[in-house]
């Protein structure tokens, strides 16, 4: 897509409709999971049995996993993935703890004896989802679950589908996860009847939270959709996606692996390149083309750099490709330039801005410390990655003495007024100290 001639005139030019993505209907979806969420409502359990046995094509033996088989998995590990597992914890925690918590609650005192405090209060119970499609995430776990632990949250459940290959149980991994982590209320559900689960409950086996947070396909995203206002959910994830803003001095084979990587998620995942440089923009191909080839989801990631969400866009220079990637908001950005941090700051819309030829996204899927749980869709414009604060809840506590309050009633009541409520206006009024004149009349009446 060539774009070196947009935006010259004087009319504005919508970057972000020039590059598309990837087709992604979840109002569609929602009235395909809405009877499955009103069966799991009303039938509980056993219609989370039928659903397994329908969609993942396993009888459960257990919806919830037992300890006794968290604590296996976990046993089990290899080492060097069990060293791997907590690395990533201990950087995510890190990063959670020094840069993302606030438990701070300022007061101010706005007037003699009038005081507004802001308390951060931490979400009571989350349930947390955790795909098992085309790759068992994993990592996942760790990016709901530690920000969850330092918000405070007190109850946390996890949910997985259950795998065939597996008796019916999650993958090993998540397992084995939740219980390094401490997390033992994990449930062998998948899709949306796990979302529904968790914001219903299902008496005798699971209380309904008060949070549900955590990536799935487009049906998760549909109950989550569904049943939003029932119970909080962090975002509506769409596919995944990458932009790379790069220069002629970024190494096209480092940009095409980044590219591929980001296509490896789903057929629907979008790679986009946006580079001044044309001689950089055909390597990139070139490179992308061989790398692809090579790779053991070939097919997945033939289909996704081919789709319509995915490609290069040639632009005249990184100004321009500034404007791009801005209007885009993508998911994931890397920016791979000379003077490479210069640039990322000058970024207002991305989920996560990697910097350098060093940054790669895999970094940050794993083990970088950051969150992978990113706005899509170009909801980076509006909406930030799930980190501690996603658990927590801002709550202003208000406490006026009489004083305080008598100094404003006028002001207040005068408000009310203005706005035809007079009850409202009331409220004051009744709390004025009373004349003489005042008690005579109420001995009257």
């Amino acid at each position: 897509m060539d774009l070196t001639g947009a935006g010259l005139g004087s009319e504005p030019f919508d970057y972000r409709a020039a590059v598309p993505r990837a087709a992604f209907d979840v109002e569609h979806a929602v009235e395909k999971v809405r009877p499955i969420c009103d069966a799991v409502a009303s039938e509980g359990a056993a219609a989370l049995v039928r659903f397994a046995e329908q969609f993942d094509k396993v009888t459960p033996k257990h919806l919830r996993v037992p300890a006794e088989v968290l604590a296996q998995c976990a046993e089990q590990l290899d080492p060097k993935l069990r060293a791997a597992f907590e690395e990533s914890i201990t950087r995510r925690r890190q990063v959670c703890e020094l840069a993302e918590k606030e438990t701070s609650s300022p007061s101010v005192t706005v007037a003699q004896g009038a005081t507004v405090t802001q308390r951060i209060i931490p979400v009571h119970r989350v349930g947390l989802y955790v795909p098992g499609g085309l790759a068992p995430l994993a990592s996942s776990v760790i990016m709901n679950v530690v920000p969850a632990q330092v918000a405070g949250v007190s109850s946390i459940a996890v949910t997985s589908p259950p795998q065939a290959e597996f008796d019916g149980l999650p993958h090993p991994n998540i397992l084995a996860l939740c219980h390094i982590l401490g997390v033992d209320e994990v449930y062998a559900v998948g899709g949306a009847q796990a979302i529904a689960m968790f914001a219903h409950g299902v008496p005798g086996l699971c209380e309904r939270v008060d949070m549900v947070t955590g990536p799935g396909n487009i049906y998760v995203v549909a109950a989550k959709r569904l049943m939003r206002g029932t119970v909080g959910i962090d975002s509506e994830a769409g596919p995944t996606e990458i932009m790379i803003l790069a220069d002629e001095t970024a190494n096209p084979e480092h940009v095409a692996a980044d590219l591929i990587s980001q296509a490896e998620h789903d057929p629907m995942a979008g790679s986009v390149l946006v580079t001044d440089s044309a001689e950089l923009a055909d390597a990139v191909q070139r490179a992308t083309a061989r790398q692809a080839a090579a790779t053991r989801h070939a097919e997945r990631v033939h289909t996704a750099l081919t789709g319509e969400q995915s490609g290069i866009v040639l632009v005249r220079d990184l100004q321009q490709g500034l404007l791009v990637c801005d209007a885009y908001a993508a998911e994931h950005l890397e920016v791979q330039t000379r003077d490479a941090e210069q640039w990322a700051a000058r970024v207002r819309n991305a989920g996560a801005i990697f910097v350098g030829g060093w940054s790669p996204v895999s970094l940050g899927d794993y083990s970088a410390g950051s969150t992978h749980v990113l706005p899509t869709a170009g909801c980076a414009c509006h909406s930030s990655g799930l980190s501690v604060r996603s658990f927590m809840k801002a709550v202003h506590v208000i406490n006026y003495n009489q004083e305080a309050l008598m100094e404003l009633a006028d002001s207040v009541e005068t408000f009310a007024l203005a706005e035809n409520l007079p009850g409202h206006a009331n409220a004051i009024t009744v709390r004025r100290p009373k004349t003489s004149q005042d008690q005579d009349q109420e001995a009257q009446a």
